[in-house]
């Protein structure tokens, strides 16, 4: 008998889902940058300085002297009674000193100007680099979690009417055969004893009175 029954069905129905995902996102954030910038320092530095001095030179310079230098020189000398021209005069040389100039040198001392050397710190401005923090804008990549809403697909029980087979007893006069026992002869196999004939060779015996005839 058809009969109609109800039955859930499984169908696959869409839906959405909210779900997080990763996501970078770019952020101008504040930041230091170190560049380096010109700048001026004052430095002592060393250097020689010429520089005019008085000083002392000793010189040679020429002087005269007056020296005496022995000279022998012829004298007449009168005789004893005082006669100048008298024969009895004679002419002796004698030793005398006699003064004279001599040009020498002697040492003096001079004042010079001379060139000497002073060392002496003389200031200097310098070109340098400094460094220094400079406020910039950088892009920074931040990851930030984001809900997304995604289409997914469901189980869901649908229920249904289906035609179904159903069985019933109900009375109903039906003809049929009864089995009984009935006696037949079947063959079978049984294992006999039958004799034959088999052809063997027997030896005769002698006797002491000859062979049998």
């Amino acid at each position: 008998k058809e009969v109609h029954v109800p039955i859930w069905k499984e169908i696959q129905v869409p839906a959405w889902k909210t779900i997080q995902v990763p996501e970078w996102i770019k952020k101008e954030v504040p930041g230091w940058k170190v560049e380096k910038v010109p700048a001026w320092k004052k430095i002592q530095k060393p250097i020689w300085k010429e520089k005019q001095v008085p000083a002392w030179k000793e010189i040679e310079v020429p002087a005269w002297k007056k020296i005496w230098v022995p000279v022998t020189i012829k004298k007449w000398v009168p005789d004893e009674h005082g006669w100048d021209r008298s024969a009895s005069g004679k002419w002796v040389k004698k030793m005398i000193w006699k003064p004279e100039w001599k040009k020498i040198w002697k040492t003096q001392k001079k004042e010079i100007w001379v060139t000497k050397k002073e060392l002496v710190w003389k200031e200097e401005w310098v070109k340098i680099w400094k460094e220094e923090k400079k406020e910039i804008w950088v892009t920074e990549k931040k990851l930030i979690w984001k809900e997304k809403h995604i289409k997914i697909w469901k189980t869901e029980k649908k229920q249904e009417w289906v035609t179904k087979k159903e069985q019933i007893w109900k009375e109903v006069w039906k003809q049929v055969q009864v089995p009984a026992v009935k006696h037949i002869q079947v063959p079978a196999w049984k294992k006999v004893s039958k004799p034959v004939w088999h052809e063997a060779c027997v030896p005769e015996e002698e006797h002491p009175g000859g062979p049998y005839p």
